[in-house]
């Protein structure tokens, strides 16, 4: 192993060691990039580092970020999910389990318009933690409901995590968001099945709504209740994806639209006014600032890890590993799985993901593909005890008699439910590929 190998390696392990000590996760990036590659060539090797950052902060497709984030906070702030759900859940309340199967039919909708965990998981934790426990359900699957429900906006288009993946993967947007129509769909559909499964064979944890409550809300009223509030996000979601798949709009353009479209919807709904829209763009302006400056920061790491040779131990590793090309495939997605224990997303997919790509990229393996399995896979780590900011956001606003252990275990089944719809994805590919083969991206 040569000097510069070495030193690869021991930018990595002062990279862990910066954010296990709570160094922010930018910082400990270029920080461990600078150091170690100076150390290893001098200021010779970041030579390209301005051209570097200059193309992320002038990326034409990157533009879409806060634009969809606008979006997001939008729906949220302005409280449009409130209505969702009351809808959602008379709509479902015969059924046993009725009342988790429309948080899970709300985090589709949502994670469709909005794509962000937190403002979903807050928000559907505040209005339907306590009522859940009110009914009767478990607090561990109220709990496990929520937070998997929350986190299905980073596979359901349009996703931060799909549209930084395009940029690493060299990709368009278009066909990672048609690749994961049926994939995020599928993943949400396997926790409908074990709610009702479960609501038949443990009805005591799962209970269905009230007749009487249900009642208030029903026929026609019901239907004019669907009219207003779910209708709007359906077809708002509609026209930005059917936009980008169809190929009518570029991403930016959509992802414009859409946040003009967020604004139409409050208006409409009486519920948009100056706080909203000051706290919108305050909390656009923050999300996209973090965003951007961990892709900004991950550049030096990049060149250091590139020039030291760290490609070359990444090859040695995988040219280790018995069983061929399926293994490689398996090895990297377990491995992606465990350091989404530690790590998050953003992490994995700018520090992790470059290293393991050549490898796959000379095996010809489907590149769009390849980006859904690790989309879906980092899903995952937002209900990954024990830094799954699922997990965080909903003790922030559990109500009392909600443990830490509630939400861990309530979880746990909703990972190997994941893990299940992961293994689909693998054994049967055209899930994610027939849809961009069939309309030519």
């Amino acid at each position: 192993m040569s000097p510069q190998e070495i030193l690869a390696l021991l930018m990595l392990a002062g990279f862990m060691g910066m954010i296990f000590i709570g160094i922010p996760v930018g910082i400990s990036l270029a920080v461990s990039g600078l150091v170690f590659g100076y150390l290893g060539f001098g200021s010779s090797l970041f030579g390209l580092l301005p051209s570097r950052i200059y193309g992320v902060v002038t990326n034409y497709t990157l533009l879409a970020i806060p634009l969809f984030v606008f979006m997001g906070v939008m729906l949220e702030k302005s409280r449009i999910a409130d209505a969702l759900l009351e809808t959602m859940g008379h709509a479902m309340g015969s059924l046993r389990g009725g009342m988790g199967i429309a948080i899970v039919l709300v985090g589709v909708l949502m994670g469709a318009a909005t794509g962000i965990v937190g403002a979903t998981v807050v928000t559907v934790g505040l209005l339907t933690l306590p009522v859940l426990m009110r009914r009767g359900y478990s607090n561990g699957l109220a709990c496990g409901t929520i937070c998997a429900s929350g986190t299905l906006g980073q596979i359901l288009p349009p996703s931060l995590v799909l549209i930084l993946l395009s940029d690493i993967l060299g990709e368009s947007v278009g066909s990672l968001f048609a690749a994961a129509l049926i994939p995020g769909l599928m993943l949400a559909g396997v926790y409908v099945i074990y709610l009702i499964g479960l609501g038949w064979l443990r009805p005591e944890v799962a209970p269905a709504i009230p007749a009487d409550e249900r009642a208030e809300i029903s026929g026609w009223a019901l239907i004019g209740h669907i009219a207003r509030s779910v209708a709007p996000t359906l077809l708002l979601v509609f026209a930005v994806l059917g936009s980008i798949i169809g190929g009518v709009a570029a991403p930016t353009e959509a992802a414009s639209m859409g946040a003009a479209g967020s604004l139409l919807i409050a208006l409409a709904s009486r519920r948009l006014n100056w706080s909203v829209l000051t706290q919108t763009l305050k909390g656009t302006v923050s999300i996209s600032a973090m965003v951007f400056f961990i892709l900004m920061c991950a550049q030096p790491f990049a060149l250091a890890f590139r020039g030291l040779g760290g490609e070359h131990l990444v090859e040695a590793l995988f040219a280790m590993i018995p069983g061929g090309l399926t293994a490689e495939l398996l090895f990297m997605m377990l491995l992606l799985f465990v350091l989404g224990f530690f790590l998050e997303w953003i992490e994995i997919s700018y520090i992790a993901l470059p290293m393991f790509l050549p490898i796959f990229q000379a095996a010809d393996v489907d590149m769009v593909w390849l980006g859904i399995l690790v989309a879906m896979n980092l899903q995952a780590s937002f209900l990954t005890p024990p830094f799954g900011w699922a997990l965080f956001f909903l003790k922030g606003v559990a109500p009392e008699g909600i443990t830490t252990r509630d939400i861990y275990v309530g979880v746990l089944p909703f990972i190997g439910l994941q893990v299940i719809a992961l293994g689909l994805l693998f054994v049967f590919p055209q899930m994610a590929t027939w849809l961009p083969a069939a309309i030519g991206w």
